[in-house]
């Protein structure tokens, strides 16, 4: 077993002798979700570096860090590689609910497109706490976790051929655009997202760029981390308090262990 098998099993725990299916792929996504926080310090402490496949490693599964969908999208995929899926990195364009457009920022959005039995599924762990947690066929076909509803439509738009689509668990009574990608430009060299990287860190509309967010799944919701407010999500039932900066350290280091 490679030492990335080996280390990404350690983090989410699973154990060394599992075998990694299709048909337990979801155990995977979400212990990865709990485990593993949607952060973006790096960026705001001025500390990234070069994406390979060596650096990601290095910060996900030796120092134990989260990062962004760039990073966690592709220490996952690495990681369907090492067992044995038949997977590929693509970019899409995320929509911008709060703006009523497609984000500025183009394709900085980065996931996993799996392909099992000649079906295509979408896999993504970098979505922050719009996470499916299970594969979502490219059909139209709607799939349910303990996140909500989500489905992949067959449609045209400016940035792709496929949109996903998502109902959050109580959050969303509607369906809503997640991001718009093409299933046509996958892609297996993760250097590649050294762009998408450049563009988060420099773009003026990078919603990564500006303050400090941390976010990760629980076993009843999440928690979102920011340097002004500690939100948790359970049950459905929301609870946002305001922080100074003494107690966001203290939270960052107590629920995200960063």
């Amino acid at each position: 077993m490679s030492d990335l098998n080996f280390l990404f099993r350690k983090r989410i725990g699973i154990s060394d002798d599992e075998v990694i299916t299709f048909q337990n792929l979801d155990k995977v996504l979400e212990k990865t979700a709990k485990a593993i926080p949607f952060e973006n310090l790096c960026i705001m402490e001025n500390r990234t570096t070069q994406i390979t496949n060596e650096n990601v490693m290095s910060k996900i599964l030796e120092q134990n860090e989260g990062g962004l969908c760039y990073e966690l999208n592709s220490i996952l995929y690495l990681f369907l590689i090492e067992n044995n899926f038949n997977t590929t990195l693509i970019r899409g364009v995320v929509y911008d609910h709060m703006k009523q457009q497609w984000s500025a920022t183009g394709k900085t959005h980065v996931a996993n497109l799996i392909d099992h039995n000649g079906q295509l599924y979408l896999v993504d762990t970098g979505f922050g706490g719009n996470l499916p947690l299970k594969p979502v066929p490219l059909n139209g076909e709607m799939v349910e976790s303990n996140n909500g509803e989500f489905r992949v439509d067959d449609q045209e738009s400016e940035h792709g051929d496929y949109i996903l689509y998502m109902k959050l668990k109580h959050k969303d009574e509607d369906w809503k655009i997640g991001y718009a990608f093409n299933s046509n430009e996958g892609f297996t060299n993760i250097t590649e997202l050294n762009e998408v990287q450049k563009i988060i860190i420099k773009h003026p509309e990078s919603a990564f760029n500006k303050n400090p967010l941390m976010i990760k799944l629980t076993d009843k919701g999440n928690m979102i981390l920011t340097d002004s407010s500690f939100t948790e999500w359970v049950d459905g039932k929301m609870t946002k308090k305001k922080i100074d900066e003494k107690r966001f350290s203290l939270i960052r280091k107590e629920y995200f262990n960063l």
